[in-house]
């Protein structure tokens, strides 16, 4: 068994301008009040599915890569920060992605409908494509935070979709890219 997700990487100029960002952000926080997400780390999830049996994962690519040959490349762009739930009860703070969310919707759709047969149940919360740049520790040491600062707006080109191993380690996740799917161009 491997631990793993499905998702879009991004340039590398996107994660340093989004790293110092973070670095701004916590700078407004409490100390140890977020966990912060590794700028080399951050990624969109399309689908996390935990759990994984090395047996499936040839199927999987396989699926992966027809339905990424069926979809044409995306071009979305960071936009704005924002917290789940909301402000005043953040549990992760996120960049938030706009431009062609509905390609990348429907992207997602097409990977959870060949991911369901194989045992993987559709998700119940709607898709909303974003970066996670921290989890929150204690939403109460946030009450009263000014959130006084801006993400740049980058272009973020989606042309694959990554099959990728996580190794949860004390120092944090390590992630491997097994699998790399490639858009129709």
């Amino acid at each position: 068994m491997i631990r793993a997700f499905i998702a879009i990487s991004l340039p590398d100029e996107v994660r340093a301008a989004l790293g110092q960002s973070s670095a701004v952000l916590a700078e407004q926080m409490p100390p140890r009040s977020v966990r912060w997400v590794k700028p080399d780390l951050l990624h969109v999830t399309l689908r996390f599915l935990g759990d994984t049996a090395v047996s499936q994962l040839p199927l999987i690519v396989s699926e992966l890569d027809r339905i990424a040959g069926q979809h044409s490349s995306i071009r979305l762009q960071v936009d704005g920060l924002g917290c789940f739930p909301n402000r005043k009860r953040p549990r992760v703070i996120w960049a938030g992605l706009r431009g062609d969310v509905v390609a990348v919707n429907a992207l997602k759709q097409d990977i959870d409908a060949v991911l369901e047969p194989m045992g993987w149940e559709r998700e119940a919360r709607p898709f909303r494509p974003h970066l996670t740049l921290g989890r929150v520790k204690d939403g109460r040491k946030l009450l009263g935070v000014s959130w006084g600062t801006e993400v740049e707006k980058m272009v973020v080109p989606v042309t694959a979709v990554h099959l990728i191993e996580s190794q949860l380690r004390p120092s944090g996740p390590v992630y491997t890219v097994r699998h790399t799917s490639y858009l129709a161009r």
